[in-house]
């Protein structure tokens, strides 16, 4: 007699949001107004018609800092944070999606990993200058223009 199967379990999408754990005390701020390489981080997150999303969640994470943002209304974000060696490691948790998305802020577009990119596609990883120590970087999930995102593979060991 053959062992009985077990149907499919489905996949969950990330949120809505628990909000009881999601909380971070200094939220989208990884360093202080006067840290002395303070940069501004800001932009929007759009889905596959260009509409805001106003419920995903980004989060930020370079050497020594952290930082975590919902998206307002309109699909804003804001974060403050120190002006990196390279680009900015940017997590995006979004409904719709099984697994959060992961991509890179570059703030200039001479690194070496663009140079192996269409320029077309290479434009979504580079934020643009928006005033002083300020930068705009939207997030567009899908659609015309779909940021880069990037598949992580942990090291073996």
């Amino acid at each position: 007699m053959p062992a009985p199967s077990l149907p499919p379990t489905p996949s969950q999408t990330v949120g809505p949001f628990f909000a009881y754990a999601l909380p971070y005390a200094e939220g989208p701020f990884a360093v202080s107004e006067d840290h002395p390489d303070a940069i501004e981080l800001h932009g929007r997150v759009l889905d596959g018609a260009g509409e805001p999303v106003p419920d995903a969640l980004l989060e930020i994470c370079q050497p020594g800092l952290f930082g975590r943002c919902p998206t307002e209304a309109d699909g804003s974000y804001r974060f403050r944070t120190a002006r990196p060696d390279t680009y900015i490691p940017l997590l995006v948790f979004a409904r719709g999606l099984l697994k959060p998305v992961w991509t890179r802020v570059y703030l200039t577009g001479d690194a070496p990993f663009l140079a192996g990119l269409d320029p077309v596609r290479r434009g979504t990883l580079v934020a643009s200058p928006s005033g002083e120590r300020s930068y705009r970087f939207d997030v567009r999930l899908q659609g015309d223009r779909e940021t880069v995102f990037l598949h992580h593979v942990p090291p073996r060991g």
